[in-house]
């Protein structure tokens, strides 16, 4: 299915019905969050899935984004903007390869934060100029020519770079707070469907500022763990 909603953005893209391409990638995220947590709850997990799923983000949160943008503003830029969308696709590759990898390693702390920014962000992000251009969030007067390729290349380097980013994977909710959890979902996808472009724009700047937090919060437990370790093998 996620494979299916990539192409057709990509189609969407091709006939200019630019918001019909943003909303299927926005799907495409929200399943790609969904079915490694289906496929643990039926007891279907396989290698094979675990592929396909990688398979599945290059499409839908590499080639479709790439082409999305490439048919709004990069195809102004020529080669140049081919050059790019070349350059993205291939970093949105090789961060999924090495996550394939790195996740054959025991659980471990670590699992709590992504190396760099993971696909389906880097795919949402790359759309912000086309996002920012369709919402109601005028605070910046954008030269969309030069900030597209910018924020492109800006985002290739962070997919494939080592920078810790939450995963927000191992959130732990005390149970007396489980209510106000699901009252907060509800009122984000609600905000969501209303204020589709506004909602993902917010969203955006935030996950962006949660970085540096990020950085600093690994590093953080990093030391920890360290200090911890030689504790014990003095203690040994």
């Amino acid at each position: 299915v996620g494979v299916c909603i990539g192409l057709t953005s990509i189609k969407f893209a091709f006939d200019e019905k630019f918001g019909l391409a943003i909303i299927c990638i926005i799907v495409a995220g929200l399943i790609d969050g969904l079915d490694g947590r289906i496929a643990r709850l039926i007891k279907g997990t396989s290698q094979v899935g675990k592929e396909l799923d990688s398979l599945t983000d290059v499409i839908s949160f590499g080639v479709a984004p790439a082409f999305i943008m490439y048919f709004w503003q990069l195809n102004t830029l020529g080669r140049v903007g081919w050059l790019i969308c070349l350059v993205y696709v291939i970093c949105v590759a090789l961060r999924l390869a090495r996550f394939n990898v790195n996740s054959e390693t025991q659980p471990s702390w670590k699992d709590n934060f992504f190396e760099g920014v993971p696909s389906p962000a880097g795919g949402i992000l790359v759309l912000m100029p086309l996002i920012y251009s369709k919402s109601e969030i005028q605070f910046l007067n954008v030269d969309f020519t030069y900030f597209t390729p910018i924020l492109f290349i800006l985002i290739s380097i962070l997919l494939i770079s080592k920078l810790p980013t939450y995963s927000f994977k191992k959130i732990a909710v005390p149970r007396r707070l489980t209510i106000f959890l699901l009252f907060g979902v509800v009122l984000f996808f609600g905000l969501l469907l209303i204020y589709t472009y506004n909602v993902i724009v917010i969203s955006s700047l935030l996950y962006l500022t949660l970085i540096p937090f990020s950085i600093f919060h690994f590093q953080n437990l990093n030391k920890k763990f360290k200090n911890e370790s030689i504790d014990n093998e003095e203690h040994e």
